[in-house]
């Protein structure tokens, strides 16, 4: 039942074989490299746009019982690791990509809320939230999925208490330790309100990611027809110690969020690229895009900026190197 809720449901296996056999009655032969990236295409697209749609619409439901100040209220509530623990949590029913979460990021610091525990709300938004749990079920399977969710929690929890540790508060920018905050109670929604406003965080966020899907199936659809598997094998696979390093350098200055880097893991992920490498490739894009980058030097200073790439470059390599060694006992 579970292989049938993963292989059909949220993998579609079955759209890929009704796209095979509509591109074979149109005489195209689903040998050729061309004909088989149209297909890898046009099912990747389909898919993650279907998956995309109705997750976003979901968690969005979700998160209109969580409006900022809210949640700031229920961060307010805990101290030391466990508070942590909770900003991470909350990261994962938030914004999909980290440009969308520093704003969040600087209105819970100017608020007042422990520096360490609204970092991890940061690391922890982008990276990990249920939509990429579902995604990464769909073509990884459930113990994947659940196991890079865990270490993503894990990273933003323990990175946010080393910021909490080292008293970095000085190090943030003044214009923001100033600001006042305002905390307006949000009414209360009817679920016909509610039910709008998923659809409105729907259409909005697959406005925003769209371009990002395209351009990560392309890519994906490149991998998986044309790249040599002994090339992606030689550079991210196991012969290669550094790959997991050289995966986390490659994804951070690109920018994308989790539904445009699943299509270029899956097709890694079939060339023979090792686990590890894949995900620590997806954590950098996530996480540590420039454009996020850039902002983010806008609210902090250089040395405090400098902690927090380092934190999340160095947790995304130990959990590549943990997910290789991990991944003959999960795949």
């Amino acid at each position: 039942m579970w292989d049938f809720i993963q292989n059909q449901i949220l993998g579609m296996k079955w759209l890929n074989q009704v796209i095979g056999a509509g591109l074979g009655a149109l005489g195209l032969d689903g040998s050729n490299r061309w004909v088989g990236s149209i297909q890898f295409f046009i099912y990747d697209v389909i898919k993650i746009v279907v998956l995309l749609c109705f997750f976003i619409f979901l968690i969005s439901f979700i998160q209109s019982y969580f409006p900022p100040e809210r949640s700031k209220r229920i961060l307010g509530r805990f101290r030391g690791i466990w508070a942590n623990c909770v900003a991470a949590l909350l990261g994962t029913v938030t914004p999909f990509c980290s440009c969308s979460s520093i704003p969040l990021f600087m209105g819970f610091t100017s608020a007042g809320l422990p520096l360490g525990v609204t970092f991890s709300f940061l690391i922890s938004s982008p990276m990990v939230d249920l939509g990429s749990l579902l995604l990464l079920t769909s073509i990884f399977g459930w113990r994947i999925a659940l196991a890079y969710v865990l270490f993503g929690l894990v990273i933003a929890v323990l990175g946010g208490t080393l910021i909490e540790k080292l008293h970095m508060e000085p190090y943030v920018e003044s214009f923001i330790l100033s600001a006042t905050s305002v905390d307006i109670e949000s009414p209360d929604l009817t679920k016909k309100e509610r039910l709008l406003y998923a659809k409105e965080q729907t259409l909005a966020t697959f406005k925003k990611v769209f371009p990002y899907i395209l351009v990560g199936v392309g890519i994906g659809a490149l991998i998986h027809n044309w790249i040599p598997e002994r090339w992606v094998s030689a550079v991210l696979g196991t012969h290669n110690p550094v790959g997991v390093v050289l995966a986390t350098l490659i994804g951070v200055p690109m920018y994308a969020d989790i539904f445009g880097t699943v299509p270029i893991a899956e097709a890694l992920f079939a060339k023979g690229a090792q686990l590890g490498s894949i995900l620590s490739f997806m954590m950098a894009v996530t996480t540590l895009s420039l454009p996020s980058i850039i902002m983010l030097r806008k609210a902090v200073k250089p040395r405090l900026l400098a902690l927090f790439i380092g934190i999340c470059t160095v947790g995304i390599i130990i959990v590549g190197y943990l997910f290789n060694a991990l991944q003959p006992f999960i795949v």
